[in-house]
């Protein structure tokens, strides 16, 4: 991809994140006003934060609206923080950060959850609205390790391939996943089967794109992938806390440690490609 080629791709998403941005705000004064008027749910994300949390503290669903909400404003923020720091410099890796960071946009989705309690949505739009939910999921994550790939030394010319392959994989998880529209958990996401077997696969890729940005450091013959490694960890770890929130404490643990660690990424990878 050309330089104002990828730029047109970032400006592209900063009006995708900013038409997100402005859903989700016209999306919470409705949905505010259903919160109570929803019953005490037994199920919640069954992750290993929320699992340790859960035993002090109690399901707030109005905290869940601002992690949401964080989501999503995460997403445009850090599109604009990508495009203004690399639009002059040339980086492989960056195009799927940009796309990680893209994908927390499509949290706005969960906000069906309140709204069909609202206005009686069709459970048929909701499912179809989870499954763009989980492709947008799994893209996130697929190109995280697609980044990693990249800085491990994979040519830019093969590279290109990766985004064929992350779409027509995460299209295949999200087509193919069983989908309870009935049941929901305190995250406002709707229960899926095979939810063990998925997390287990999710777990493997964020592994192995850390285990390769650590490759890339004595590949590239520089220390700062060690530092990008890091990030890609906390990153990772933050998105998880933050997506599967239920609580008051969780969005602001898992919002700093996402926004650390893709700082932690953008600059080191800015510093390694400024002088190239």
């Amino acid at each position: 991809m050309t330089l104002s080629g990828r730029n047109n791709f970032f400006r592209a998403g900063i009006i995708f994140c900013a038409i997100c941005s402005l859903l989700a705000l016209a999306a919470s004064f409705p949905a505010l006003s259903a919160y109570p008027m929803m019953e005490e749910n037994a199920f919640r994300p069954a992750t290993f934060f929320q699992n340790l949390i859960s035993r002090f503290l109690e399901v707030d669903y109005f905290a869940v609206h601002i992690s949401l909400f964080a989501a999503v404003m995460y997403s445009l923020a850090a599109i604009i923080m990508i495009y203004y720091s690399f639009r002059q410099t040339q980086s492989s890796e960056i195009v799927y950060i940009a796309i990680f960071a893209l994908s927390f946009s499509f949290e706005v989705i969960r906000f069906i959850i309140p709204l069909q309690l609202v206005y009686g949505i069709s459970s048929f739009y909701t499912m179809m609205a989870f499954r763009i939910l989980l492709f947008g999921r799994y893209v996130g994550i697929f190109s995280i390790f697609a980044a990693s790939v990249c800085s491990a030394g994979i040519d830019g010319s093969k590279a290109r391939n990766f985004f064929i392959i992350i779409i027509g994989s995460a299209l295949a998880i999200a087509l193919r996943m069983p989908i309870d529209t009935q049941t929901w958990n305190t995250s406002l996401s709707m229960i899926n089967s095979y939810t063990s077997l998925f997390r287990v696969i999710e777990v493997i890729t964020v592994l192995s794109a850390v285990i390769s940005f650590f490759i890339a450091v004595s590949v590239r013959s520089s220390k700062d992938y060690t530092w990008i490694g890091f990030g890609a960890m906390f990153a990772m770890i933050g998105r998880n806390i933050l997506l599967y929130s239920d609580n008051w404490v969780s969005p602001i643990i898992g919002i700093l440690m996402l926004s650390a660690g893709t700082w932690l990424i953008c600059s080191r990878l800015h510093k390694i490609y400024l002088w190239l």
